[in-house]
């Protein structure tokens, strides 16, 4: 069941709103999402908090649109075209 839901997180917040020009973009982006569902997302199971509070780096600032922000480090990797 746990592996039904993220993979539904994943298609519905991520996958089905991005077109990938390269495999480095697709890193990049799958990535920034994972670290934001991971320490930022709140999750209705855990009373609507992350599962992993950031404590190593600062927070993605919040996004309203289907992309979502990247960290400098990360935004420098990427080879969109």
């Amino acid at each position: 069941g746990y592996n039904e839901s993220f993979n539904g997180s994943l298609r519905d917040e991520l996958l089905n709103g991005e077109i990938f020009y390269s495999l480095a973009e697709a890193k990049v982006l799958i990535e920034a999402w994972r670290r934001h569902y991971n320490t930022v997302r709140p999750h209705s199971s855990l009373g609507y908090r992350p599962p992993a509070p950031e404590t190593a780096t600062p927070p993605y600032p919040a996004s309203g649109s289907a992309s979502l922000h990247l960290h400098p480090d990360m935004a420098a990797m990427s080879l969109m075209h």
